[in-house]
């Protein structure tokens, strides 16, 4: 990927700029329903307000350990109470007996009560005079934590997720000061109650490449956590499959913690349980590495159609074109 394009992303409000309060909000629903339709999805506003978003965060991160020092505004902490309260209802619904080992049906009772409730929770996390945008940015969320009906899981729904984020930005909930907050917080947060609900219902990989794909269920912080070790003084990428390293630095580094629970969930060498992460541990440099992993994003999350059919369009992503 070229430099300039990297260096595009600067500021969640350079990328996504707040909406007025004249919009009126809806929504959001599905527009890509052949794959022809893909080039209205690329040509969409939606498509360079989150690539945008996704850059800037990326360029925020840079060199940046998840234990430094940063803001931690109101908005993040309603955040972090909303995710608290997803996490609490898996505790409050566990696993049910099923013969099929993969695809608990549980998960379908703790989905309905995020169905119920999203609304409500949204609410709580935007400002009083934003609330009107609560349905819109309520349906990312809903789009973000798995298939109901299939019971999987995949990077189509963590890309809801960060949609869901940068609908926040676009109502002004969010501010350019809580970048570091929305990754090292916000997202990070999101992950860990994601594995849970993977590992308690034994969710599915929704549309895996098995080895051959970055990882079965996330690719954003690999590509936030490649950028956290730009420039890092002693660690390079071939130091992530040494597990000593994984197992002391973890904790300051998204990239590590994505390892570790990988080395925790599959048996067998590295290299074949994970044979792109083990091809990019031979890159030279983590910016090479970075620049790499968001191009694979590109192709293989954001211009894949089986990915963006489901993508939903409103007011805030919307699918109009980018005004020239």
């Amino acid at each position: 990927m070229a430099e300039t394009e990297q260096q595009s992303g600067s500021t969640p409000e350079e990328e996504t700029p707040e909406v007025t309060a004249s919009i009126t909000f809806m929504v959001p629903k599905k527009e890509i329903s052949m794959v022809p339709d893909m080039g209205k999805w690329k040509r969409s506003q939606a498509y360079a307000d989150y690539i945008g978003f996704i850059l800037s965060l990326n360029e925020g991160v840079k060199g940046k350990k998840l234990t430094c020092e940063y803001k931690v505004s109101k908005t993040v902490e309603n955040l972090l109470d909303l995710l608290e309260i997803l996490d609490r209802w898996i505790n409050e619904t566990p696993p049910v007996d099923q013969p099929s080992r993969f695809g608990n049906k549980a998960f379908r009772t703790w989905y309905a009560k995020l169905d119920q409730e999203a609304d409500a929770l949204v609410s709580a996390v935007l400002p009083a005079d934003r609330t009107a945008a609560a349905p819109e940015i309520a349906v990312y969320l809903k789009e973000s934590v798995g298939n109901p009906t299939r019971i999987d899981y995949g990077t189509g729904h963590e890309a809801a997720f960060a949609a869901f984020l940068c609908c926040l930005c676009k109502v002004g909930a969010l501010k350019v000061d809580d970048q570091l907050a929305i990754v090292f917080k916000v997202f990070n947060r999101y992950i860990s109650v994601m594995r849970k609900l993977q590992r308690t219902y034994r969710m599915e990989p929704a549309g895996s490449q098995g080895v051959w794909g970055l990882d079965d269920f996330q690719f954003l912080p690999f590509i936030w956590g490649s950028s956290q070790f730009i420039d890092h003084p002693t660690l390079e990428p071939r130091h992530f499959i040494d597990e000593r390293v994984v197992n002391e630095h973890h904790q300051d580094y998204m990239f590590l913690d994505c390892i570790k629970f990988i080395n925790e969930m599959k048996t067998g060498p590295f290299a074949e349980h994970s044979n792109q992460l083990w091809n990019i541990s031979a890159v030279p440099s983590w910016s090479k590495v970075n620049q790499g992993l968001i191009r694979m994003y590109k192709a293989e999350c954001l211009e894949k159609f089986p990915v963006i059919q489901h993508f939903k369009f409103g007011s805030l992503l919307s699918i109009q074109p980018v005004k020239p």
